[in-house]
């Protein structure tokens, strides 16, 4: 059987990101369930704002499509989002719409279908980005990933994260470790 592939990314391009940090941590406990992981920055792959007219004018713009193609290589998903206003970032959303856009004869939703997920979040608040979490296992599972039951989020984010890349508190790094851990055993699980 081959190694589950895991794609791990956050809805923040910030430097310094509360989310893409706690996303490598879930990164790692992937890695050590022997998947192999990749972890990319959505800074690196900047899209316009979704807009049929210009699609239809322009097609899909190639750091869409090279974030698309990262999607249909990887089994699974380890996605952080910061929460703005009660739901997840809009650059997670414009990322995830415009992977969803069918090209030639491709089956429909191609980059999610049968694949599976772990979300979490992290944020200076006292709820830690949980309300946004909400919105994204919808749309998620609204477009056919499987969402792990189980998700993490990082309250008081400022304090919680290291700069250094873990978390302060031991059991709160193994809960996230454990995290990424569990996609990697259900990414196994379904790959039969």
């Amino acid at each position: 059987m081959s190694k589950p592939k895991i794609l791990a990314f956050s809805g923040s391009a910030r430097k310094n990101s509360f989310n893409q940090r706690l996303v490598k941590i879930a990164a790692q406990g992937a890695e050590q369930a022997g998947a192999e992981v990749t972890v990319i920055n959505l800074a690196d792959f900047p899209m316009p704002i979704f807009n049929q007219d210009d699609e239809a004018e322009h097609g899909i713009p190639e750091a869409a499509r090279a974030f698309k193609q990262l999607l249909i290589a990887h089994d699974g998903f380890l996605i952080a989002s910061p929460e703005y206003n009660s739901a997840f970032s809009p650059l997670l959303k414009n990322a995830i719409d415009w992977a969803s856009r069918r090209e030639g004869d491709e089956a429909p939703l191609l980059a999610y279908r049968g694949k599976v997920a772990a979300i979490m979040a992290a944020s200076p608040g006292a709820l830690g980005g949980l309300r946004g979490l909400v919105f994204l296992r919808l749309l998620l599972s609204n477009i056919g990933v499987t969402v792990l039951p189980e998700q993490q989020a990082i309250v008081q984010a400022d304090k919680a994260l290291h700069p250094d890349g873990y978390l302060n508190d031991a059991q709160m790094q193994a809960t996230v470790l454990n995290l990424g851990a569990r996609l990697v055993d259900v990414a196994r699980k379904l790959q039969g």
